[in-house]
């Protein structure tokens, strides 16, 4: 009885080997995918270098867009806030109870970049504007530009972001 039980584990070690060599692949896939940035996303597309994936919260209701990233105190490299207005205008921002400096990226509804306020100053109470009609802005960490050759003109895309009329520069907010 005894051997007959080794006999049977033996012959079903390679099955176990095998069964738990496909779970870690299976895992290892998954974990792959988790890499991939989700959610909203916009690419910035310099003139001289590769594209910039910065992933977005939406500020696309009144109320979002008035506190927009006030009382952040970090936030990652990649990561920032877009900014959806029904209208093009030179829209202004300012810093009230924002820690962190931030480079704002005025964007057109032709997805092109009209102007950017770089290293905007904390708690700042001054108005922000480019002096160039927009319909959307991306805030992101300060020198963030500079960093990846972000400059006016450059080209803007957009992924996962619901609403269709982004791509097509237009945008209803809810109440």
């Amino acid at each position: 009885m005894r051997s007959r039980r080794i006999t049977e584990l033996r012959c079903s070690e390679p099955r176990f080997f095998e069964l738990r060599g496909l779970a870690l692949l299976a895992l290892a896939l998954a974990l792959a995918g988790c890499t991939r940035a989700e959610g909203p996303t916009v690419v910035l597309q310099p003139k001289n270098g590769a594209p910039v994936s910065v992933r977005v919260e939406l500020a696309d209701t009144p109320r979002s867009q008035a506190v927009g990233l006030m009382y952040r105190k970090e936030m990652p490299e990649d990561h920032g806030m877009l900014f959806l207005f029904d209208d093009d205008s030179d829209h202004g921002f300012w810093m009230k109870n924002t820690p962190l400096p931030l480079d704002m990226l005025f964007i057109s509804k032709e997805g092109t970049v009209a102007g950017i306020v770089a290293n905007a100053v904390p708690y700042s109470l001054d108005l922000l504007r480019v002096g160039a009609p927009s319909r959307f802005v991306l805030e992101v960490n300060g020198g963030f530009a500079l960093r990846h050759g972000i400059a006016a003109g450059d080209r803007v895309t957009y992924e996962g972001i619901a609403s269709a009329n982004v791509a097509a520069g237009e945008h209803r907010a809810s109440p």
